[in-house]
């Protein structure tokens, strides 16, 4: 996302670019105000901002992104621990099982 804006820091009248079309496909385009871009803030809705204002909201969302990711972080793996432990339980048990049921089924031929 900020990548993107570091375009708009050419001083080209016209400048060539990529626009995202459908989230799959991307066509030529051309930006002819490189002062004044519309963002995407969520749900359908663009708000124009200057080059430098639309900079600034791009690094408020990762900052906020990147605080979130650290708050969950400990939990994912907490999980991941969880997960780990109950696999391996399982695998115990199903080769307990199948121990068992081998003797069963030698004794029943």
């Amino acid at each position: 996302m900020a990548q993107s804006i570091n375009i708009t820091e050419l001083s080209l009248p016209q400048l060539e670019m990529l626009k995202n079309q459908l989230d799959q496909m991307y066509v030529p385009g051309r930006l002819h105000d490189v002062e004044h871009v519309l963002i995407d803030v969520g749900t359908g809705y663009y708000v124009e901002k200057t080059a430098e204002d639309a900079k600034d909201f791009f690094k408020r969302k990762i900052d906020f992104l990147t605080k979130q990711m650290e708050k969950i972080q400990p939990a994912l793996q907490e999980k991941h621990a969880m997960k780990q432990a109950v696999m391996e339980m399982m695998s115990q048990k199903i080769q307990q099982l199948t121990a068992l049921g081998a003797p069963q089924a030698t004794a029943k031929a």
